[in-house]
């Protein structure tokens, strides 16, 4: 397993052009990971609909890679989104899944099913095109340039160990999130 930061890291080296909708905004290396600060759209407080979110996104603009950054716990509040990501089909929709079996940002919780749910199996019963998951960052780093420039919907589980690092980072402002949003959807 790998942490965050790391993971982080390696989809930071994929952005350019891309629009980045995340949930989780505990830790400093989730906030604003975007390129361009106006193409991170951060969504705390709305666990379970960033992948939504980022649907409309990619419908919006298919001329823009999409990444979601998601929790596990969140995921599993709105399942039903990968059976609608995968009908819609957009190509341009990376789902990544930050896998760690805990409610991070209420606190550490076990989620439901913790280490027994297979995210990338349901995205492709769902009709993702591609699902991988990724337990270290070694092989996740050779294996992210390939996949990224896939058509998607493709949804890539990251395993990786729970945050030790629970300093809050200052929460975005939600009015800045929905102006960078319909920013993003007139321009």
């Amino acid at each position: 397993m790998f942490t965050s930061r790391e993971a982080t890291g390696i989809i930071g080296q994929y952005q350019d052009n891309v629009v980045v909708v995340h949930t989780m905004t505990n830790s400093h290396e989730w906030a604003r990971v975007a390129k361009d600060s106006k193409s991170d759209i951060g969504l705390g407080g709305a666990m379970g609909k960033t992948s939504s979110v980022a649907l409309g996104i990619a419908l919006a603009k298919p001329d823009r890679r999409v990444y979601v950054l998601d929790g596990d716990g969140s995921l599993l509040m709105n399942l039903g989104t990968l059976v609608t990501i995968g009908s819609a089909g957009p190509a341009n929709l990376v789902h990544f899944v930050y896998e760690n079996g805990v409610y991070e940002v209420t606190g550490g919780q076990l989620i439901p099913g913790a280490g027994m749910v297979d995210f990338a199996g349901m995205a492709k019963g769902a009709g993702y095109r591609a699902a991988y998951t990724f337990d270290n960052a070694k092989d996740f780093e050779e294996a992210a340039g390939r996949i990224l420039a896939e058509d998607g919907p493709t949804l890539i589980n990251l395993k990786l160990k729970t945050s030790e690092d629970w300093e809050a980072c200052p929460e975005r402002d939600f009015m800045e999130a929905l102006e960078n949003l319909k920013e993003n959807l007139a321009g």
